[in-house]
This record gives structure tokens, sequence and C-alpha cells, in this order.
């Protein structure tokens, strides 16, 4: 048996795949296999794997009907066998010394379920402000205490990056179809599973971009799906028996976020805002109230919670600081949902 599995998802993938599948082939690890999966392919994407495969006995190809990427990927999970699992893109590029590198992480860490790295985006002329801003964020993102704190900001993780340990597939199962971003739903669901975290420090992947990234062209990452999943996972965990949601935020994403809330039958009590135009009027039929308003509501509330919910640049920081003031606790007492 491998010690680690690398599933490779493909469709029509041909003019990247010989990149993606050449950084595996050079790993400083030896004791690994790929097993990729051609989705039904139109292109040279199978010829291309099978090609790889009659070179190298550590590639392995499956073979089915078009299915998408969420079949894709879990026909290759079900036939991996090593004790460690890694995902790849057919449109990425990893560093020689990532498997090693994730491996020996994991090997040296028992308590850690999942492990990253740093991701750079590629061709640079193509990494626009927005995905450059997210990369910025992403990177700094490290241990597993950052990548908790922010689970509900994005996903802290870059999905092509990881390795996990296989038993934690056994535990909470592959990834499902639920109309919203499912790496994302998987990482919430070990998230709430009580999984542990981390990132080798370096960049080990080199996240592609281009006009027909899944995440550009598939409705399933659009800006409403993703906060249907964070209110989801809000609901099943932190939000779990509280009495009083409030909701730092009434503009866009606040808005937003609280209709998803609802729909959960979460107890949204009230919103809090800076903005001297939105205090004093109400938002779902829950009053807008300013900032030094929070303490008394906090005290009357049996087990209230913070959800800050402002998009605006530094505006997470801000709303840290004066929760952290007010000796709430980022974790316990609030969250940052955006």
């Amino acid at each position: 048996m491998p010690t680690v599995s690398v599933f490779l998802p493909c469709f029509n993938a041909a003019a990247t795949l010989p990149e993606a599948l050449d950084s595996l082939s050079r790993q400083t690890l030896a004791d690994f296999e790929v097993v990729a999966v051609d989705d039904g392919s139109r292109d040279e994407t199978g010829r291309l794997l099978a090609d790889w495969a009659g070179r190298d006995s550590r590639f392995r190809v499956i073979t089915q009907p078009h299915g998408g990427v969420i079949p894709a990927a879990n026909t290759a999970l079900a036939a991996s066998r090593g004790s460690y699992l890694a995902r790849m893109d057919a449109d990425d590029r990893c560093h020689p010394e990532r498997l090693a590198r994730q491996a020996a992480f994991l090997d040296a860490n028992p308590g850690v379920a999942v492990v990253g790295s740093l991701v750079e985006g590629f061709p640079a002329g193509q990494v626009g402000e927005g995905s450059r801003l997210y990369l910025a964020w992403l990177n700094s993102l490290v241990s597993n205490a950052e990548i908790r704190r922010e689970m509900f900001v994005e996903c802290p993780l870059a999905n092509p990056s990881v390795m996990f340990r296989s038993e934690w597939l056994a535990h909470i199962g592959g990834y499902e179809e639920r109309g919203w971003p499912e790496d994302y739903d998987w990482f919430l669901r070990l998230y709430l599973a009580g999984a542990q975290f981390a990132k080798i420090p370096e960049v080990l992947l080199e996240w592609r971009e281009h006009p027909g990234r899944l995440t550009r062209t598939d409705p399933r990452y659009s800006v409403e799906n993703f906060l249907r999943v964070k209110a989801h996972y809000l609901a099943c965990g932190p939000l779990a028996g509280r009495d009083a949601v409030i909701i730092w935020g009434a503009g866009m994403i606040g808005r937003r976020l609280s209709k998803h809330l609802q729909r959960q039958n979460i107890p949204l009590t009230a919103f809090v805002d800076i903005d001297p135009r939105k205090i004093g009027r109400t938002r779902r039929g829950k009053p807008i109230l300013p900032p030094g308003e929070l303490p008394a509501l906090w005290q009357r509330c049996g087990h209230p919670v913070v959800l800050a919910a402002v998009a605006a640049r530094g505006a997470r920081q801000l709303i840290r600081q004066r929760l952290n003031a007010l000796g709430l606790r980022e974790g316990q007492d609030w969250w940052s949902v955006t």
C-alpha cells in the first residue's frame, strides 16, 4: 500500500493536464500513487492519462461517464489505498517536495487531520486583484487556531493543496452535492467534527487562474450559495442552543446572511451598525442598534452570539477590537462571517 494516494478528477483537461502530471512525477516522495478519474472527457484527457499510466505504474486511471467533479472525486477517493490522501486538480502544479513535506508533517503531528500549504496564483498576468487579496488572506492563515477562527469568512484552505488522513474520510464521508461549494462543505463538516488543521508555511501548490475555472463558471460557487452553506453549518454548530443572534452589519452581507439564518429558524434578535442612516431602522423586522447599545443587549440575553458580517476591507479587524474590548471571545461569543 502506498503512503500517499493523490486523487485527481479530470474533465476536458488536456490543455493543462501534462503540467499537473509532470509536477506529480517529479515528487521527491517515491511512495505514492495517483488515482486519476477521466470524467467522460471529450478531448485528449483520456489518452494523456493512459499514456502516462503506461510509462509510470504509480499512475492509475479510471474512466467513467461524465457526472461532474463531485462523483469523479469520490470515485478516486474510493479507489485510493494510501494512509494519506492528497487532492490535486488537473489544471494546477505542485512543488517537488509537496507530498514529502505534507506526509512528514502528518507523521510528526498525529493530532492534525488536514494539512494544506501556502498557494501561489499563476500565470501572474491572469491573477486579478480579487484573487490576489484572497490568496493573501488564505496564506495568512497557517495554524489550527487561525484557520478555525476564519472558517466562516471564506474557505480557509485551498482544496487542491490539502493532504488528510484516510480515517477522516471514513469518519465524515466524501464530497456531497448540496448545491453549494462541495470543498467548503467538506471542510465545514471537518470543522464541526473537531478536526485540527494546519498548513506548511511555504508555497507547495501553484493554483492556475483562468476563466474556465469551476469557481468562475459553476453556480454552486456564487456568493449566495456561499452564504447558504455558512448559514447551514452555523446553525448546526456555533448557533445551536443560542437564544439570541446579533448580526454586526446591516449592509448587503448582513442582510443576505440574515435571510438564510431565518430560513434555518435561527433566533435573530438585532443588527448592530455604525452608519447613522441605518441606526433606528429595522432589517427583517429587527432593530438596527449602534455599537454602544450592544453591551446592554448582551446582558439581557441568556445565551447570545454575535456574527460580524461586514465585508469592507479593514472592518473585520476594527470589529474584532471592539468586541474583544467588551470581553467577548472570538470563536465562543462571536464569529466573523462575510
